[in-house]
């Protein structure tokens, strides 16, 4: 019934996840983004923060003695110097903060280029389909968990604020660069802790986005046949294709083998047809070879028709996997074929066609 109505209960196959990729559909979160990259900043910081502390000091000294310069020019040098030393201040930090974002989209979605999002679609201009976009149960879920995180790193924000409650009580008492020192501390603890929060948050959130993903993806059983039908043809028509290929083979079969010198065999999983005529070939060719079933009736036929049937199991593996069917037998096997032979024709006689026989002769 379900099948029936469309439901979609089948997982997406990798065709339908690239075809949506191609379009730009992946599954992220924004908010992972975000966190990793509050997260690397403060790291960053942490490790380069006395260095650049130390140029913008250098930067500042620099510009409050600017008075005593000479009118020629100096002020332009004194400018190029200043945002030179600004640059190369922030620039690490900047490399760091690109390298993290990078990482992160790449973790998240892979290498994808894609502009479809991009192209104009009017039914993104639809009013109607905006304010039901707008009011879905979708968006409802969404309000209620950003509400949600907003609650959550409000209440962690004033946690961290109110921990510092003491010391900026006795802030006006004490000189600027502890009033500086306990500010910044303040603000990093404030920033690693919601960015610790925010990446959990965000984990979080990327799941929910994975799956949401693949159940917007979902396929009916009919889309799931219908794609099989488009990647491989018709189930039916390879079917009777396969049928088709079989029954040649059979006819193949049965007018070959009859005529070949010896069959050889694995015995029961591998048989191979041997044909040898001195005036017309310059070496034995395969006229026939199956596995299974096929090496059935490849024995079946042999007997019936009197054709010699040998065991060589190892003989028969090798030709069966590098010997086509109306090709001579390579000079690697001439040896061991021509022994065969040998004994075949010593045995039933070159023009004679004895009664059905099968001879073992072991590996």
């Amino acid at each position: 019934m379900a099948d029936d109505l469309g439901e979609k209960t089948e997982a997406p196959t990798p065709r339908r996840l690239e075809e949506a990729r191609n379009r730009g559909q992946v599954a992220r979160s924004q908010d992972l983004s975000a966190a990793v990259l509050l997260l690397g900043g403060l790291l960053g910081l942490l490790v380069i923060g006395p260095d650049i502390w130390g140029g913008l000091l250098g930067n500042m000294r620099l510009g409050l003695g600017a008075d005593r310069l000479t009118p020629e020019g100096d002020l332009g040098t004194l400018a190029l110097a200043m945002a030179g030393g600004a640059f190369k201040n922030v620039v690490v930090l900047m490399l760091i903060l690109a390298v993290v974002a990078l990482t992160v989209m790449y973790a998240q979605v892979g290498f994808l280029f894609t502009a479809t999002p991009l192209t104009p679609s009017l039914a993104k201009l639809n009013p109607i389909s905006g304010f039901k976009r707008l009011f879905s149960s979708r968006k409802v879920v969404e309000l209620l968990l950003n509400l949600a995180k907003l609650s959550l790193v409000g209440g962690v924000a004033y946690l961290t604020v109110r921990s510092f409650e003491d010391r900026l009580v006795l802030a006006a008492s004490v000189g600027f660069p502890t009033v500086f020192s306990m500010i910044w501390e303040m603000l990093f603890k404030l920033g690693l802790y919601l960015a610790l929060v925010m990446l959990v948050l965000a984990l979080l959130d990327y799941t929910y986005q994975r799956y949401r993903h693949t159940k917007e993806l979902k396929m009916s059983k009919e889309e799931v046949k219908e794609e099989l039908r488009s990647m491989e043809g018709d189930p039916i028509l390879k079917r009777r294709r396969r049928q088709v290929q079989m029954q040649l083979a059979m006819q193949r079969m049965r007018k070959e083998v009859p005529e070949a010198d010896v069959v050889v065999t694995n015995p029961t999983h591998y048989a191979v047809a041997l044909k040898y005529t001195p005036d017309s070939m310059s070496a034995p060719k395969v006229v026939a070879k199956g596995a299974d079933f096929l090496a059935l009736r490849i024995r079946e036929i042999a007997a019936a028709a009197g054709v010699p049937i040998v065991e060589r199991p190892v003989l028969a593996r090798m030709l069966f996997a590098e010997v086509e069917v109306g090709r001579e037998v390579p000079g690697k096997f001439f040896e061991a074929v021509a022994e065969i032979l040998a004994y075949v024709y010593e045995l039933t006689g070159k023009n004679m066609r004895p009664k059905p026989v099968a001879v073992g002769m072991g590996n």
